[in-house]
């Protein structure tokens, strides 16, 4: 037993006697430490700062709720319009029903811009939160600085949040006023608790004259109702959404209410449906942090693997001491854990931080896109712990076989450093044809995948092959180079430039990977904005487009027939429907059914196919039209029958194909005289106009005499401008992920080109003390670095390329139905390469200047070391 003790006490202290031998090695050599810190760091901070942002946004979804209030049970609108009647509120309130009306609209301000605007019946909403408050079920809120007695007398103020209003404040010139639909309006700031996001609130009161929507609303927002009374209470809860839908349904046929032209949509389905809608978007956001973090582990995997580089010879010469092999692999284990953990606790830090500079874009994309609300999110410690398994998986699982190799050296080569560059040249062969392989398997893969998750991890591993190709391929390029090299320094520095390549080799492979992430997405980027100006064009033919209040429809087509000027009115409908194949009745797809007019649909519609005799059968009401996203989400193609729920299932054939790049939701057209054929609403829900000259003395007209905001008329220009800017504000936060990503490649770069020039003192120094000059050995090293980052840039742009050719035509247009022209965008690959050159310049230049500037025996005694 005293044995077995002091046995264990004798491994205890040899554990920590290695332990503070590598703390000493870290305190003389902290550059090696801050580039693995760094890379786990940098990794971190995007996987963090990415998945916090999903990881709010989805739980927004799963808790869709009223501002300012609580989780609602379920929503009324109205099926076919976009409006209800206020009556149908004032039933459910005086049968008591706990509800709150909501309206929601667009409003201008004296500049053109345009706001969302939200409006509920705030008193009844912030009595709702209290008592959700009081229940126990709510964080602490007040309705502190809340000004409820203006609100109720209809005084022109509107509620945001704290961090909304900093946000408006550049737009506003931080005045608290502003003019919206032509009423002045002030601001007032609300803490962010009450989870307003980026909303503006109004209170009903307020909304309605402002966006002309008197004596109607939005939707209506049905809550459980709140009893002291536990047995209602419980009753409430046992409540399923079947029954509740029927006790609303009965209430309002009572009232005189037709309760099938209302539609009942429940939380979770709302919930499930805006999760299923926005997956593709956040699945992006995934792979482009899963990058960075793979870009980052680059980065740290090549400061461990240097680190142990220079100790190789300190372990030799402990374990000659007696130490033995397991203690120094566990001490070494030990330290890449703490090292580990430092890193993920600074990167998770960062990583929030950053989340809260992401979430905001990710909310007005998803607002704009989706209409989905992100509310504030907290993070959780449980990212941390998953940041941390991951990251110390990745960091083993790279740093095993290197460490394993390192403690089974022969102790006979103790004595000095043993050259490494076979045993390199192997790896990297090795390396070439793993990747080989898979970039074959990933090309057989790509022909079978048709879903966009699995082309998305073909893109992955594909992502992962590409760099592995670099080293060996540096290795041919320079051996090729050589015999038409003069002799003396120059073949010295093309000789030398193939020792360079292994230590260089990780961080180049992570500039590779960013480089190619950065032109896939500029490709990407490039192409769809030409894409969408080209589809805009062809699909706006008139030059006023009018969406006003169902009941103002009859009234504008009067008046617009009154003005000699107006050439054409073109009417469209629209209604939420249901559409599912002929022999899958059971499958219930929601899409948007729309009509337009004969001419209209033969100007605008651009196809992508159609059946051969498609006009006539279409014209006929026995086919149809569906748009590129809902074919190919739900594999529909030409000749399938399928079947409308607004039009009692009858089955129709699928005729034609057409390009939609602004509804991420599936449509389908029928012809006009099928729809007032059907029991569909007779009236247009929109209206567009083809005019002679100059259309803003129409739109006068028509704001003065029906009262109709700008907000709903829209010119083809203001249009064409607003979907680039949507596009835009869509695709900037993966082009700031990209641009970060590429940031952390170049940090790795600097890294490396700092440890690699420190390394590299006595052989300068050699040079120095042969008659080499400063500026010659400067020159050199320049030519060196300049010669293997030109190399890199050489094989990114063909495979970046490749991956923007594999996102266009796989992964964006299984994840969004988009088919996309690809055009090659040289101004932004010449854009990369200078950025990867400057990168390499920075990196090289001032590192390689300190050390050459230090004299001569401090370089040469580096030897020695």
């Amino acid at each position: 037993m005293m044995t077995h003790s002091s046995s264990y006490l004798s491994s205890i202290k040899r554990l920590r006697l290695c332990l503070q031998l590598f703390a000493s090695h870290y305190r003389h050599a902290p550059l090696q430490a801050s580039a693995i810190l760094l890379g786990i760091m940098l990794a971190v901070t995007l996987l963090i700062g990415v998945y916090a942002t999903n990881e709010n946004a989805k739980q927004s979804y799963g808790n869709v709720s009223e501002l300012m209030s609580q989780q609602a049970r379920l929503s009324i609108s109205h099926r076919t319009e976009d409006s209800i009647d206020e009556s149908v509120y004032f039933a459910l309130a005086n049968a008591g029903f706990n509800t709150i009306a909501s309206i929601e609209g667009i409003a201008t301000d004296e500049q053109g811009r345009l706001w969302r605007v939200n409006s509920s019946d705030v008193v009844a909403a912030i009595t709702s939160s209290m008592q959700l408050q009081q229940s126990g079920t709510s964080s602490s809120i007040t309705a502190t600085h809340i000004p409820l007695a203006e609100l109720l007398a209809g005084k022109p103020k509107v509620l945001m949040s704290t961090s909304q209003r900093e946000r408006m404040s550049k737009v506003t010139n931080n005045t608290d006023r502003i003019i919206l639909n032509g009423m002045p309006v002030e601001f007032v700031a609300i803490d962010d608790s009450w989870g307003l996001g980026s909303a503006i609130l109004a209170d009903i009161s307020l909304a309605q004259p402002m966006l002309n929507m008197q004596g109607k609303l939005s939707y209506i927002a049905v809550f459980d109702s709140p009893s002291a009374d536990t047995n209602i209470s419980d009753a409430n809860e046992s409540e399923t959404d079947a029954q509740l839908i029927a006790r609303l349904t009965h209430t309002l046929t009572q009232a005189g209410i037709v309760p099938t032209k209302l539609n009942f949509t429940t939380q979770t389905s709302e919930g499930e449906s805006l999760t299923a809608l926005t997956a593709s978007f956040h699945l992006n956001l995934d792979a482009m942090s899963m990058l960075a973090f793979v870009v980052g582990l680059f980065i740290a995997y090549n400061g461990v693997r240097y680190s142990l580089m220079k100790r190789q010879k300190l372990l030799v010469q402990i374990m000659q001491q007696g130490l033995d092999r397991r203690t120094i692999m566990l001490a070494l284990s030990i330290e890449i854990i703490c090292l580990v953990f430092i890193g993920c606790v600074l990167g998770f830090i960062v990583g929030l931080q950053l989340s809260q500079w992401l979430q905001p874009m990710v909310a007005m994309t998803l607002e704009q896109l989706y209409g989905a609300k992100l509310l504030p999110g907290n993070w959780q410690w449980q990212w941390f712990a998953q940041a941390l398994v991951l990251t110390l998986s990745a960091a083993f699982a790279a740093c095993i076989p290197m460490l394993i190799n390192l403690i089974n050296t022969p102790l006979a080569q103790g004595a000095q450093k043993q050259p490494q560059s076979r045993q390199l040249s192997i790896i990297h062969w090795r390396q070439f044809i793993i990747a080989a392989l898979l970039l074959l398997v990933c090309t057989i893969a790509f022909a079978f995948t048709e879903q966009y998750r699995h082309s998305l991890i073909l893109l992955g591993v594909l992502s992962v092959a590409i760099p592995l190709l670099l080293p060996q391929c540096l290795h041919w390029a320079v051996n090729l180079l050589s015999p038409f090299m003069p002799k003396g320094l120059w073949h010295y520095v093309i000789a030398e430039t193939k020792e360079i390549i292994a230590p260089l080799a990780l961080a180049m492979m992570a500039m590779l990977l960013a480089l190619c992430a950065n032109i896939a997405m500029n490709t990407l980027v490039g192409s769809f904005e030409i894409t969408l100006k080209k589809w805009l064009d062809a699909r706006l033919h008139a030059d006023l487009y009018i969406r006003p209040n169902p009941n103002q429809i009859d009234t504008l087509t009067l008046l617009l027939k009154q003005d000699p000027k107006v050439e054409a009115i073109y009417e469209q409908w629209t209604v939420d429907s249901h559409l599912n194949r002929a022999e899958t009745p059971q499958t219930q797809v929601p899409i948007h059914l729309v009509s337009r007019d004969h001419l209209s649909l033969t100007e605008t519609t651009v196809f992508k196919t159609t059946a051969d005799d498609f006009w006539t059968t279409f014209t006929a009401g026995e086919s149809l039209m569906i748009s590129e996203p809902l074919s190919i989400k739900y594999q529909l193609d030409i000749g399938d029958k399928v079947q409308l729920s607004q039009l009692d299932q009858h089955i129709m054939t699928i005729g034609g194909i057409y390009y939609d790049y602004g509804n991420p939701q599936g449509e389908a057209i029928i012809t006009q005289s099928l729809w007032q054929q059907s029991q569909l609403p007779a009236k247009p829900i929109s209206l567009a106009v083809s005019y002679q000259g100059d259309i803003t003395p129409l739109q006068n007209s028509i704001s003065q005499q029906l009262n109709l905001s700008s907000a709903y008329m829209y010119s083809q220009q203001r249009i064409k401008t607003e979907a680039i800017n949507m596009f835009n504000k869509t695709f900037s936060i993966t082009v700031v992920l990209n641009s970060l990503t590429l940031l952390v490649a170049a940090i790795g770069l600097f890294s490396a080109c700092i440890m690699l020039t420190q390394a590299r003192q006595a052989p300068l120094a050699r040079l120095y003390a042969l008659g080499v000059s400063r500026n010659q050995l400067r020159m050199m090293v320049l030519v060196q670095m300049l010669f293997i980052v030109f190399l890199t840039c050489f094989l990114a742009l063909p495979t970046g390329a490749l991956l923007g050719y594999l996102l266009i035509h796989k992964v964006t247009l299984q994840a969004f139905g988009w088919s996309i022209a690809m055009v090659w965008d040289w101004a932004a690959y010449a854009q990369v390469v200078i950025i990867a050159v400057v990168s390499c310049l920075l990196a090289v230049c001032l590192p390689l200047y300190w050390q050459t500037r230090k004299p001569l025996i401090s370089s040469l005694q580096q030897e020695a070391l």
